[in-house]
């Protein structure tokens, strides 16, 4: 990123793109709600909706993370940890997404993996 020319304005642009991109797939989906677009004959447009959202929300969360920052450390300590909620499975899916039973380099590196 120092070293190749604006390569700072690449990734700045890259990181705005992101947000704006989570922020208009927010907006979006709650525009179809209000409007009805999920009663039917749209229901699988609207269940394909929400499968992007999902996929939209976990590129955004893993590209957050990237920087391996405080901030990005604390964003997948939160969002690896939502699943100990649920009952039996939920350690295990923690474990899963984690690589291990805490956050560290097996995480970072599945991260990177998945955004690969």
């Amino acid at each position: 990123m120092t070293e190749a020319n604006f390569g700072w304005l690449i990734r700045s642009v890259h990181q705005w793109s992101a947000s704006v991109m989570v922020l208009m797939m927010i907006l979006h989906v709650f525009r179809v709600y209000l409007t009805g677009g999920f009663k039917k004959p749209r229901e699988l447009t609207w269940v394909t909706g929400v499968v992007l959202a999902v996929l939209t929300a976990s590129f955004g969360v893993t590209g957050y993370s990237l920087p391996w920052d405080q901030i990005g450390y604390w964003a997948v300590k939160i969002v690896t940890g939502v699943p100990d909620a649920i009952p039996v499975i939920g350690s295990s899916l923690v474990e899963l997404l984690r690589g291990s039973s805490s956050v560290g380099q097996s995480t970072l590196t599945r991260i990177y993996k998945l955004k690969g």
